[in-house]
């Protein structure tokens, strides 16, 4: 037995160009299928990263009518409640940033002095909001390093704001770096500069006393949907209506985006299985080419006693050796690429073994199987007529 599977490995190099291709071929849609499994589990890592850093993974409450406003009696009151672990005031205004004797629009954050507990920011340099910029509406900033790069200013220095009907100089106490910052990588000028500033800063220059949102955070053990309900009995504890606030469950949006992820995935690896189709056809003609350059070979042994078993053997394992091969070579080369591509965006890329097993049992039982027709046909080979073939 052990001969046999000697010459069949023996056999795959008689012509090695040949061999090369098929090789290639089916490592081309291993890859193609690695490159696209892990390129959307990256994204995904990331994508959550990114969410989870901006505090989407709680509720996040706004004021759906003029008769419900969130105030700061709101934020003390829901605050104060035993399954919330965190409640975070935000105020969201577009303005422009002056700076270099050019205008940009830019996104301003009115923030709390604790809002890095529940919104993903970094400090590089400088500090973060403290109690006495709240109190006395101070004209402070937080900018990220992305932002401080662009205008060439740090910690200390002074921009120009358009706070309200007026443009004020904003100073800045820190230099901050918000999420993984790989969405601003791939989206570039589609997402705003954003500057942080104190909650108050803006209620006062905008001349709004309430809050665009409360982001808050459920205790351990408690559920959002739970949370949720709770909130709104409590909300409407007053007499106020239940649907003058919007609850949004960010959680939920998380699984949406990651459902997305997992669909086009899944469209992509469709297309690799195509690939992998097209290699075990070149494997089907390689083999058939074999068969025919080997034909007086196969009438020898034929006619020395070899069995019909023996001869499909031989051809089989051919094949299973060679889609083998391609299909190790397609791994390498997609985790090698894959590897590369989480470097460049600072990921984490895990190797998933049982992938990695499923892909080599599907690659090496296709290449089998689309090997039977050529072992068959080599069988069947009459060995007179298999001796006279030149």
């Amino acid at each position: 037995m052990l001969d046999l599977y000697i010459r069949s490995v023996k056999g795959i190099f008689l012509n090695r160009a040949r061999a090369a291709l098929t090789f290639f071929s089916i490592a081309i849609g291993v890859c193609a299928v690695i490159l696209t499994l892990n390129i959307a589990e990256l994204g995904k890592t990331a994508l959550n990263s990114e969410i989870d850093g901006l505090g989407i993974d709680g509720l996040a409450i706004s004021s759906n009518s003029q008769s419900s406003p969130l105030t700061v009696n709101e934020l003390e009151n829901i605050r104060a409640l035993s399954y919330v672990s965190n409640a975070e005031p935000v105020m969201i205004e577009t303005t422009e940033l002056y700076m270099n004797n050019e205008n940009t629009s830019v996104c301003l954050w009115g923030l709390d002095k604790d809002a890095d507990k529940t919104i993903s920011l970094k400090l590089l340099r400088g500090r973060f909001l403290n109690s006495g910029d709240i109190s006395s509406d101070s004209r402070v900033c937080l900018i990220d390093e992305k932002t401080a790069d662009k205008y060439y200013v740090g910690v200390g220095k002074s921009i120009s704001l358009r706070s309200g009907e007026a443009n004020e100089k904003y100073k800045i106490i820190g230099i901050i770096k918000t999420g993984s910052g790989l969405l601003q990588n791939f989206l570039g000028s589609y997402i705003p500069d954003f500057i942080y500033v104190p909650y108050s800063t803006v209620q006062s220059a905008f001349s709004d006393s309430n809050f665009s949102q409360i982001i808050i955070k459920p205790s351990d053990g408690t559920s959002i949907s739970s949370t949720e309900k709770k909130i709104l009995s409590f909300l409407g504890r007053d007499g106020k209506q239940k649907d003058g606030y919007l609850i949004n469950d960010l959680s939920e949006k998380k699984e949406g985006l990651d459902n997305i992820i997992i669909i086009f995935s899944l469209v992509l690896s469709s297309v690799g299985g195509i690939s992998l189709l097209v290699a075990g056809i070149n494997t089907m003609n390689t083999m058939l080419m074999t068969v025919k350059e080997r034909t007086k070979e196969i009438g020898i042994k034929r006619s020395l006693g070899a069995s019909t078993f023996s001869i499909i053997s031989e051809f089989l394992i051919i094949s299973a050796v060679i889609s083998f091969i391609g299909c190790i070579s397609g791994l390498a080369a997609g985790y090698l690429i894959s590897w590369i591509f989480s470097l460049i965006y600072g990921l984490t890329l895990y190797i998933d073994i049982g992938i990695i097993t499923l892909i080599i049992g599907i690659t090496v039982l296709s290449g089998t199987a689309f090997g039977i027709y050529p072992a068959v046909k080599a069988a069947r080979l009459d060995p007179a007529q298999a001796l006279r073939y030149f």
